[in-house]
């Protein structure tokens, strides 16, 4: 009974050249360089081919279960755990280092994707062809230019609503440099958080952001003079440029980021049971560590753009609103809607027609300020607006003629060239 041996590509290829040098055709080093094994490795094969034929070429291993097959047990283990709604949403990546931390079972993400695929809690999805977008090369060296974001997400999902995650993200590191949650963006939220940012790390080079209304004033029409925000009064003050981006690809090293928080961070916190965001504030750091340390780079060039900030600079005073106002004869300012009286011992004149500074922080405390000096505000009570007047005064009565022997009829009038007297007759 003859037997049919089904050999691969691979042991045909092996078969013509072994073949090729028992003909005398090739030497046994061109043969085994051309099959990429060592002459050592060549030899066995030959030899096993005049020994046993086409049968000495095929794999010992066929019909045999791999080494490397998940044990069936453990791919148990892994079906249950996958299936765990607590771990419902986790990817294929983030699964295997789960499973590797919490139940000490490590396996590839591949084989973490198929049971994952057999369990139906992950969908095979096909590539889609994407628009290419040509990528900036990172800038070479730490602080030299620093990407800034707010991302709006539910992330804490049914536990709390939804809240802006600032993140703070270094061009040449992907290092993210400081990040909070905050309830929007806003000038007073950017500045807190460039506050402790400047304390940890100094000044960096450049900010670079979106054109949201904190980083640019966007108002149309034709404007005699470039109008600045708050936040650009600040950087200018503080020497950092000032970025803003055309298109959200263009800050990709942010939005990136965003993305991987917006998957791994709300995992961690579901699996922490954080339900505040004043917790997930103080759980950021532990996280951010461990951020940094699975996906910052080292940057090309040794060399760190921050700058020490200078002790003399009062960045609770630069992150104040600051607008301007003139004082009133009567020593008063107008600002936000309230009047503030100024408390002085100098004469009226003195301030008068003035145009002071006036600063609002955070905690919404108005401060005015004369030449560098700080003035003392009292609020006083607003004057109401006058109401119309209601008159009190009748209606115009219509005139009525007068008598008929009225002395007005006969004023002036003469008879017989004698003047006829005003004065009624009595009869």
């Amino acid at each position: 009974m003859k037997w049919t041996i089904e050999m691969s590509k691979k042991e045909l290829i092996r078969k013509t050249e072994v073949e090729r040098v028992m003909e005398h055709r090739m030497t046994q080093k061109e043969a085994a360089m051309k099959l990429g094994v060592s002459e050592r490795q060549f030899r066995r094969i030959l030899r096993r081919y005049r020994q046993e034929g086409d049968e000495g070429l095929v794999t010992r291993q066929r019909g045999k279960p791999s080494n490397r097959k998940t044990a069936m047990e453990i791919e148990d283990i892994v079906r249950e755990f996958v299936n765990d709604p607590m771990m419902k949403g986790f990817g294929p990546t983030l699964m295997a280092e789960k499973l590797e931390t919490r139940k000490e079972i490590r396996l590839s993400k591949e084989t973490v994707r198929r049971l994952m695929i057999e369990s139906g809690v992950w969908e095979a999805k096909t590539k889609k062809k994407k628009e290419p977008h040509y990528s900036r090369p990172r800038r070479k060296s730490r602080g030299e230019l620093v990407q800034i974001d707010g991302s709006e997400h539910a992330w804490l999902e049914e536990r709390g609503p939804k809240a802006t995650l600032l993140v703070f993200v270094d061009d040449a590191t992907s290092e993210i440099l400081a990040a909070e949650f905050v309830p929007e963006e806003s000038f007073f939220s950017y500045g807190e958080l460039c506050k402790r940012y400047f304390s940890e790390h100094g000044l960096p080079k450049s900010f670079y952001s979106d054109r949201f209304s904190v980083f640019r004033d966007n108002r149309k029409g034709n404007l005699s003079y470039e109008p600045v925000t708050q936040f650009q009064r600040v950087m200018t003050a503080l020497d950092i440029e000032l970025i803003c981006a055309n298109s959200p690809q263009a800050k990709g090293r942010v939005e990136r980021a965003n993305q991987t928080l917006q998957d791994r961070l709300i995992k961690e916190m579901r699996l922490l049971g954080i339900c505040t965001y004043e917790q997930a504030n103080r759980f950021l750091p532990e996280f951010i560590r461990d951020y940094n340390r699975r996906f910052a780079v080292i940057p090309a060039a040794n060399l760190d753009y921050h700058r020490p900030l200078d002790k003399t600079q009062d960045l609770d005073f630069l992150f104040s609103i600051h607008d301007f106002r003139t004082i009133t004869n009567t020593l008063l300012i107008h600002y936000a809607g309230k009047v503030y009286q100024i408390a002085t011992n100098h004469p009226a004149y003195y301030y008068a027609k003035q145009e002071v500074l006036i600063t609002c922080d955070h905690t919404g405390v108005v401060s005015a300020w004369f030449h560098g000096n700080l003035l003392t505000l009292i609020e006083v009570e607003k004057r109401p607006k006058q109401g119309s007047v209601i008159s009190t005064k009748a209606d115009k009565a219509d005139p009525l003629p007068p008598a008929y022997n009225h002395p007005w009829r006969t004023y002036g009038k003469k008879i017989n060239g004698k003047p006829v007297l005003n004065t009624l007759s009595t009869e």
